[in-house]
């Protein structure tokens, strides 16, 4: 038997808590925020809420995730190749991800947030670099992908840190030719 799409209403719920968990975040710090009042903001009980979601941590994950997705334009990035207006792209998504969230602050979740950012890179750059080698190393374009993510990772928190006084693209600018160069090193012409 086939399998049917996911009830609209389902999706709806599932946006609603999302939503007034975002709406909280705006009001107060993530340690303070309970699934009660998560609940209260939404207008649904406890239950639904557990339908959705593990629990609170798992909620912050799934909406980092959707934010930083919605920010990278996956779709957009995936119709692309690997080149430097993707990457410079991409820089320019994570650091106002970064600074989305510094609003809210998000005290103690730094490692959380870094593991999504990274984890999302490395899947999207596995996915470009994928469409533009046909090689068999698969594993060594894994490797690359988590190289690139984690680098591009690093570069955001270095810029926020000690470069504020110029944009994330001048930023990553200076460093494309030599990220180019080793990307295009390993690609089959």
């Amino acid at each position: 038997m086939a399998q049917s799409k996911t009830d609209p209403r389902i999706l709806r719920t599932r946006k609603l808590i999302m939503d007034s968990f975002i709406e909280l975040s705006a009001k107060k710090e993530f340690k303070d925020i309970t699934v009660k009042d998560i609940t209260t903001e939404a207008m649904i009980n406890r239950a639904t809420f557990y339908y959705h979601f593990e629990d609170i941590y798992d909620l912050l994950e799934k909406v980092l995730s959707e934010v930083l997705l919605i920010n990278l334009d996956c779709e957009a990035f995936e119709k692309n190749e690997l080149n430097e207006e993707s990457i410079i792209s991409m820089f320019i998504a994570i650091t106002n991800f970064q600074k989305s969230l510094s609003n809210r602050c998000h005290r103690g979740y730094e490692e959380t947030i870094a593991r999504i950012i990274r984890d999302q890179l490395e899947i999207l750059f596995y996915k470009l670099l994928l469409k533009q080698n046909t090689t068999k190393e698969d594993e060594a374009l894994k490797i690359t992908a988590v190289i690139l993510s984690w680098g591009l990772y690093g570069a955001s928190l270095e810029w926020r840190r000690n470069n504020k006084n110029i944009s994330p693209e001048e930023f990553i600018k200076s460093a494309i030719p030599f990220i180019m160069s080793g990307v295009d090193f390993g690609a089959e012409k």
